[in-house]
């Protein structure tokens, strides 16, 4: 069982909640029962399991709760906050400082996947304008430096290593110093990994610690462990100074329960979850936020971070276009770039308050990454008169020459760049629905769409998207409620840059 089932079945027994016409001692036992049976499942220890019921049979007191509370209510969140105990260790996590050199040491176990996650770990502080590289201090494992040079050099991370000197400490050392001299910000280092705990492997991990004295050293843990997950850091964390943790493997483990509470016990906080095999398969771990998204609740703050990473400033122009219900051809596909900026779909619809993370399969979500990249290629082949043109598709209605020279550049059919026409058109609609509502925009300058929305005129916007979207779809947001909650959920955390990236796809 993954941990999107281990949500779905906590969801499910909360959700009991709601269908009971009385809420009492039998409803909430049976709640629990289920609460219980899904984290023994995930292989969570049994004395965490056994003291999270403890814990919220010992807040809710039938006999002492006023008339009028909300038992529901305080049932749900009573579960919530044992969730997040189970998983935090309340310990900070370090995090490093612009403008200095912050070294990293990465350790861990052969085939924790450690290696992948050293250059996951530099591309995304590298997405954020970070200044990153890589050094493979790893010359136990044959083939270690060519992975690393691989992958380094596909993210386009600089790296070092050698091929000739066999001690990883001296690697380790001048590697260090190269970086450091040459201003770099986040340098990490990769280490040997056994198959297991041997003092030769510690003895080597000291040395390279001593020479190149780690701002923050890193334990690499496989999620495929689960409880075993607490020795092995425990016994790392005596040999080394480790101040947080990785976890790898995280998708289709049913030990991933068991693993992210067994580590809380070791008081090291998980930094980061590796989630797949693709390098943005990776995300931050803050645990109430991974919480509300293992309970299908969202995440909004990791979206916000996400469109954040854009560095969209707030933008004038798109601003002003929609208050005028204009959307060009070109405004479509820079707001298809960034999509494509923004990872994986089936990772952002998670963050979405009503959709579960596996929302979209791996294959739909290839296949829907596929159409997108289609659509860009066909645009590429456009003229800039087509993309800036007001007049959108009627331009090629009325020229179909145009559609015939566009498809030979695209390497497409014609009925292909008609399906674009049809898909732009359809956005374009709904933007001159958001500009053609009296007094949606209020007129403020400035990109923030929480101050420039009027919230008596969002209602209608709301009605007309429902119509428009797939009624499934819909259906997972929480009906009409759902989308509501969702619109002002972006509104009120993200700003104007929320407001470019969403305005501008038909929000």
């Amino acid at each position: 069982m993954v941990l999107a089932d281990l949500g779905r079945k906590i969801t499910t027994a909360l959700r009991s909640l709601s269908n009971a016409t009385i809420i009492n001692e039998e409803v909430l036992n049976s709640m629990l029962k289920e609460i219980c049976k899904a984290l023994l499942e995930a292989d969570v220890n049994i004395k965490l399991v056994k003291q999270l019921r403890e814990n919220v049979r010992s807040v809710i007191d039938f006999d002492e709760m006023a008339a009028g509370l909300n038992k529901r209510r305080m049932i749900q969140s009573a579960v919530f906050k044992e969730l997040v105990k189970l998983i935090d260790p309340g310990i900070k996590a370090w995090t490093p400082t612009k403008g200095k050199n912050n070294v990293i040491m990465f350790v861990g176990l052969q085939g924790s996947g450690k290696t992948t996650t050293c250059t996951k770990l530099a591309y995304y502080y590298m997405k954020k304008g970070w200044k990153t590289c890589l050094i493979c201090a790893d010359t136990f494992r044959a083939g270690a430096f060519d992975q690393l040079k691989q992958n380094a050099t596909k993210a386009r991370i600089p790296f070092y290593g050698s091929y000739t000197e066999p001690d990883p400490v001296v690697i380790a050392q001048e590697g260090v110093e190269k970086f450091k001299d040459e201003g770099f910000e986040i340098i990490i280092v990769d280490t040997s990994g056994r198959h297991k705990q041997e003092d030769s492997l510690f003895e080597e991990m000291l040395q390279v610690s001593n020479v190149t004295s780690p701002d923050n050293t890193v334990f690499v843990m496989d999620a495929s462990i689960g409880q075993a997950c607490e020795n092995q850091a425990k016994a790392f964390k005596e040999k080394v100074d480790v101040a947080s943790v990785i976890i790898t493997k995280l998708d289709g483990h049913a030990k991933g329960g068991g693993a992210l509470s067994a580590v809380a016990a070791t008081r090291s906080p998980v930094i980061f979850i590796g989630t797949g095999e693709h390098i943005d398969d990776f995300e931050p771990f803050k645990v109430q936020p991974f919480v509300s998204k293992l309970l299908g609740m969202g995440d909004i703050e990791g979206l916000i971070d996400k469109v954040n990473e854009l560095k969209l400033d707030d933008n004038e122009e798109l601003m002003k276009k929609l208050r005028h219900g204009q959307f060009t051809l070109r405004d479509m596909y820079e707001q298809f770039q960034n999509i494509m900026k923004m990872g994986p779909f089936s990772q952002i619809m998670g963050m979405i308050p009503g959709f579960s993370s596996d929302f979209m399969t791996k294959g739909n979500e290839q296949e829907s990454m596929s159409r997108l990249k289609k659509l860009m290629t066909i645009m590429d082949s456009m003229n800039d008169q087509e993309l800036d043109s007001s007049e959108g598709a009627k331009l090629f209605s009325r020229q179909t020459g145009r559609i015939a020279r566009v498809a030979r550049g695209a390497g497409v059919s014609q009925r292909e760049v008609q399906e674009l026409l049809a898909q732009y058109s359809k956005f374009a609609q709904m933007v001159k629905k958001m500009g053609g509502i009296k007094g949606l925009f209020k007129g403020n300058k400035g990109g923030d769409m929480a101050k420039n929305v009027n919230p008596a005129q969002m209602a209608k916007l709301n009605t007309q998207m429902a119509r428009m979207m797939d009624p499934r779809v819909l259906q997972q947001m929480g009906g009409m409620s759902g989308l509501q909650n969702m619109m002002k959920q972006f509104q009120a955390g993200a700003g104007g840059k929320m407001a470019n990236m969403f305005g501008g796809m038909g929000e």
